[in-house]
């Protein structure tokens, strides 16, 4: 289908010299895919911008650059026929129209020479496949063989073709369905959430990294338990996030139950969103609680309990991100102190301590803040009293963290006294007591014993040599 001429969409100067570029080697071309969607839905500038020619995506590129003032250099990726040039702050790609088939075995597919329609019919999904042409003849107009504009209007994400046929070759485009309805609040039409249930097994020929990928891109958007209820219900989430689904459910046992935790989860994501676009962060947030479902156990005395999820949940982080090939470095470790330390703060808004904060300081380091953000994010009572109250306590936590920091800079300290001095004063070699009495002055500190100061510190330390049986030199 061939809609009007779209003039403010291609008044970009780069498509000018396309057109031209096309004209001197005489091959059709046409902007298609993010562009001309993001273009319609006025989300902003582009950063990149796909060009498909009916012939070599490579000989474009290579002309284009010729006509360009600076002549910037084309990157050329033989083995995908694609070329790749940048103009300002704009990737422009371009590849040759094709047309594809797939084996069942992986998602790379088997390519050769093809037309538009070709092109437009391998598209993932109507909004992706829309196509602005650039060339002399109709320049502007807008190709829209499937009705995306339509299902642009309505916030509907559909696949151009049958859709059983399009997630089975490529699966990865289930996790982009989700991934696109979560960050444009639209709707997976029914026969393609029916499609991708029953095609999610196929997930398993996709790369951890690339289904990592559309995680990341779920989780940074405004609402991300759009993506993650999605997930659920499509039978996807299981096998990306098992730990996840292990929390949802109620039981009741003499009366007794405990709130839902998998959709709890999902609203301290939501809460955190609104005030952080730290995309780790949020994986903190989405796995604070993972160590509920092994911890879960039901007292007479007490009803349902979780001791040490949050020692578990930390420990079951590197296990997650090992499985999912996700970066083991500070990353990963942020993650595991935030879901460690993520009760601390809760416990600690009912009885406000300086020892207890000077200790939480200390181990939470220059992570503090992250941490505070995440216990107000956990926030999820619907009572306006307890919310209420809940966020007032947090409040006074982090006055009193303010204070205790000006006062007694605790975060990331290490004991006013050195080893060195402590070998020095007892006449030591390197042995134990020498950890033992840094210890000893640093749990002093925490515990507002003694201030953090290196004479006080080296008078308890003396102290404490002298309890060890130490001699001074």
């Amino acid at each position: 289908m061939q809609k009007q001429i779209s003039k403010e969409a291609i008044s970009l100067k780069i498509f000018k010299i396309i057109s031209q570029a096309s004209q001197n080697i005489d091959v059709e071309s046409y902007v298609i895919g993010g562009f001309v969607r993001d273009f319609f839905l006025k989300r902003g500038t582009a950063k990149d911008i796909d060009i498909v020619a009916i012939g070599s995506g490579i000989d474009l590129a290579l002309q284009v650059s010729k006509l360009l003032p600076n002549k910037p250099k084309v990157q050329i990726f033989k083995t995908y026929g694609t070329a790749m040039l940048r103009y300002q702050d704009i990737e422009i790609e371009f590849v040759g129209a094709r047309k594809e088939s797939y084996s069942e075995e992986s998602r790379n597919p088997e390519v050769s020479k093809g037309s538009l329609q070709d092109d437009q019919n391998r598209r993932d999904f109507t909004i992706n496949a829309l196509a602005l042409s650039l060339n002399e003849a109709n320049f502007g107009e807008l190709l829209d063989p499937f009705d995306g504009m339509l299902d642009l209007e309505k916030g509907i994400i559909r696949t151009p073709l049958n859709p059983d046929i399009t997630y089975s070759d490529d699966p990865l485009r289930m996790m982009r369905a989700v991934r696109f309805a979560t960050q444009l609040d639209f709707k997976i039409e029914e026969n393609s959430l029916l499609a991708i249930a029953k095609n999610a097994h196929r997930l398993e020929i996709i790369t951890r990294e690339r289904i990592v990928d559309e995680l990341h891109k779920i989780l940074s958007a405004s609402k991300p338990s759009i993506g993650f209820l999605l997930l659920e219900k499509t039978k996807l989430l299981p096998q990306i996030l098992p730990e996840l689904i292990n929390l949802k459910g109620v039981e009741e046992v003499e009366g007794q139950k405990h709130k839902d935790n998998f959709y709890h989860t999902l609203e301290v994501v939501d809460n955190i969103s609104k005030y952080t676009n730290d995309v780790w962060l949020r994986w903190a947030a989405l796995l604070h609680d993972i160590g509920k479902a092994p911890t879960k156990k039901f007292s007479k005395k007490v009803g349902w309990t979780f001791h040490a999820h949050e020692f578990v949940g930390s420990k079951m982080v590197y296990k997650l991100f090992k499985r999912l090939k996700m970066p083991l470095n500070t990353k990963m470790k942020f993650v595991q102190k935030m879901v460690l330390l993520s009760s601390r703060p809760i416990v600690l808004a009912s009885e406000v301590t300086d020892a207890a904060v000077r200790r939480l300081v200390f181990d939470a380091g220059d992570d503090i803040n992250a941490l505070m953000t995440l216990c107000e994010a956990d926030i999820t009572t619907k009572n306006p009293k307890k919310f209420k109250r809940y966020h007032q306590n947090f409040e006074l936590v982090r006055s009193k963290i303010k204070e205790v920091e000006e006062r007694d800079k605790v975060r990331n300290f290490q004991p006013p006294v050195s080893g060195e001095e402590i070998m020095k004063a007892f006449n030591l070699k390197p042995c134990r007591e020498i950890g033992q009495i840094k210890e000893a002055i640093k749990e002093a500190i925490l515990d507002g014993k003694i201030p953090n100061e290196h004479q006080a510190s080296y008078d308890f330390m003396i102290e404490k040599g002298k309890k060890l049986g130490l001699q001074l030199a």
